[in-house]
């Protein structure tokens, strides 16, 4: 079952994983991006939402800010352990941790991202795909959602409705463009080895076609 929703949002920012100290923004919002909002609008064990299709609406915009962030973290080991003695503390001290870091985002962002999803193995008896369009209709009707979408980071908010035919593109992005090789989604098949999935984004009048997943254009 198909859906198309639109969104938009001031800010964006898809991080490039081969960026390891600054943040740089691909192009325009990644697969597992765009599956990432819908998922926040309506999720359920029983469906699993696959990216067929985005459609960029607004010409390709940068800019750099400064940010401040956490520059530590918190293993999974040291939660574990502390867990596991009952004792000890765990937290950041933020005063301490904080820095300022260099970003360089996507602003006036806008897409209309067309997906449909697949049943899984954990839907009921009850659950059908006519039952979960329609709450997924009427969710977007309403502006409904388990946590707020965001444009990559949580401070940079998505903004949705369900899309019709007459979003429109800017014409600077008539033509076709190859934005080279993007982060599709990570392969968690296997647990222990969680790895990335490649593909090479091409834009044709505004518009990538997203490969499934199990296709050779996927870069394993």
């Amino acid at each position: 079952m198909a859906v198309k929703v639109e969104i938009w949002g001031d800010y964006a920012l898809f991080t490039r994983p081969e960026m390891k100290v600054e943040r740089v923004s691909y192009d325009v919002i990644t697969p597992s991006a765009a599956r990432g909002i819908l998922e926040a609008i309506y999720w359920h064990p029983g469906l699993k939402w696959v990216i067929d299709r985005i459609q960029v609406c607004n010409p390709i915009r940068f800019t750099n800010v400064r940010r401040n962030e956490v520059k530590s973290t918190i293993s999974a080991r040291s939660a574990k352990k502390i867990m596991d003695s009952g004792s000890g503390e765990l937290y950041l001290n933020t005063s301490d941790d904080i820095q300022q870091r260099a970003a360089m985002l996507l602003k006036d962002v806008h897409y209309v991202i067309e997906a449909h999803f697949d049943m899984t193995e954990k839907a009921a008896q009850s659950d059908n795909p006519g039952k979960f369009q329609d709450i997924m209709k009427r969710r977007l009707s309403r502006g409904q959602y388990y946590h707020q979408p965001c444009m990559g980071c949580r401070e940079f908010p998505a903004y949705f409705r369900e899309a019709d035919d007459n979003v429109g593109i800017s014409k600077e992005l008539e033509g076709e463009k190859d934005l080279g090789f993007m982060l599709y989604d990570m392969d968690y098949s296997n647990p222990t080895d969680i790895r990335p999935l490649f593909f090479r984004a091409k834009m044709i009048d505004g518009v990538i076609q997203i490969p499934k997943i199990d296709s050779e254009e996927v870069l394993r």
